[in-house]
This record gives structure tokens, sequence and C-alpha cells, in this order.
């Protein structure tokens, strides 16, 4: 696919998403939803990509909803539109919101799809569904509250009042805030310390954590438990798992026998 809104770039593990339309702040249409729907389709197939990072040209992350296509972009009429955000907290791999500038409504929603957001000083979330009357069709109303609690996220939802990154990040909603020049290096550590760990270890954990968020406690621990076949995959063929406990195990007898361990 030919893609016109978003720059997709594929390297050493890494899948970077870049929305580009700067001139309209990286508003959503119907053109980059669908580039952005095809972009993950292409990821969750390739397993060569271990890790992806959303990013915004311009000045800012992504204004929300494209105002002008508004009525076409309404859940119900756009299939899309629907089901991107699963598609961001369902895919296999950890993705990284790169955030600086506005992250607005609709983007709002983009950056906290993601597992993990790491943003600039300069970054401002804000939902302005009450401002123009609207109704949220994203999921937000239940997305949000399940990020930051029911009572913050009524305060932002119901006021339409813009919060600042510190701010983010005090509520755990940010993953780490950074000057605006550090915003790339810093999402870059990020993603190298990703790439350090075990690929099906970070799919099956993310898989956990959203499935376990949306249950009782009592059930979560069933679901990994059962994930673990409670405890049995430690002897079934696992070759990345073997290797890596080998290596670790092969270190360690070299310690033993060279008395630095106890």
């Amino acid at each position: 696919m030919v893609f016109k809104r978003l720059i997709f770039e594929k390297k050493d593990g890494l899948a970077t998403i870049t929305l580009n339309r700067p001139e309209a702040l990286n508003a959503l249409n119907k053109e980059l939803i669908s580039e952005i729907v095809a972009a993950l389709i292409d990821i969750e197939r390739d397993d060569s990509v271990r890790v992806v990072v959303f990013k915004g040209a311009g000045k800012a992350f992504c204004a929300g909803a494209d105002l002008k296509e508004l009525e076409g972009l309404e859940a119900g009429r756009d299939p899309g539109f629907s089901t991107i955000w699963d598609r961001i907290e369902n895919l296999s791999k950890p993705v990284i919101a790169a955030v600086h500038g506005f992250a607005i409504t609709g983007g709002f929603l983009l950056a906290y799809s993601c597992d993990l957001i790491i943003a600039s000083e300069d970054a401002t979330f804000a939902d302005t569904h009450a401002r123009w009357g609207l109704i949220p069709t994203g999921g937000e109303t239940q997305r949000l509250p399940r990020r930051i609690g029911a009572m913050r996220a009524k305060l932002m939802m119901f006021t339409s009042e813009p919060i600042d990154a510190r701010e983010a990040e005090r509520i755990g909603l940010v993953t780490k805030v950074v000057p605006r020049d550090k915003l790339d290096t810093e999402v870059d550590v990020l993603v190298q310390k990703l790439l350090k760990n075990a690929p099906t270890s970070i799919s099956a954990i993310k898989r956990l954590i959203n499935r376990g968020m949306e249950v009782d406690f009592a059930t979560g621990l069933r679901m990994e438990l059962l994930n673990n076949r409670f405890g049995y995959t430690t002897v079934e063929p696992d070759p990345e798992r073997d290797s890596r406990l080998n290596a670790f195990k092969g270190k360690d007898a070299k310690a033993f026998k060279e008395g630095k361990k106890e």
C-alpha cells in the first residue's frame, strides 16, 4: 500500500508510524485512519517487528478527529474508526506513543490506546467532546476511567480542560516527560530496552494485563495460571526461552567457578 497521510518505516525490529498531516495538526480523517489500520495489519503479520512507535509530524501529535469530516468519522459509519483503538490495544507487540504538542480528543485516545507514553514538556492532553456537544464513540468513556480512574476521567471529560505533560505524568497517564529536544532519544532508549527482552513474554504480559483489567482479580489470576498451564510451560520446548536461560546458567556457573558467587 502507498501511504500518503502517514510515514511508515520498519527497521531493526522497530516499526514507526508517523502521522503526516502537519497542515491540519495531524487531525484524523478517513484517509489517515485507513492508512493507520493498514499499517497495524502489516505490523501484526510481520514477525520481524517487535516494537511500534506512534509519532506526529510538525507541531503536534494529533489534534483529534477532523471536524470537517466529523459525520463520516462516526464509529457507526466508519469501521476503521471504530476498530483502530482495539487494534492498537490488542496488537501483539508493545506500542509507544511519542507525544509532543497537542494530543486532543481522538489524538488523546490514540495516545492512551498505546501501552506507554513518552511526552515532551510541551505536550497537552484533553478530551473536548463536551465542548462541541458530542458524545464519544471511540470507547473513551470506558477506556479513560480505566487509565486514570473515574473521578479524574469525569473531570477531564466534563470540563474539556487540558492538562499538561507533568500533570499527565503525575496521574499515571504518561510514562515519562522529557525536554522536547530529547523526545526521540528517550523513545529510542525505551525501544532498545524492550528489544532486549523476549517478544513472546512481552506479548503474553501485555495480553494478560489488558484482559485482567476487564475482569475481577481472582479471574485475572486464573487467566495467568491458565496461560502458563499451571507452570508446565517451564518444561515444554521454547527455543527463545531456553536459549536465554541456558545463557544465564552458563554465566552463573562461570561466576561460581571463579568464586564470584556465594
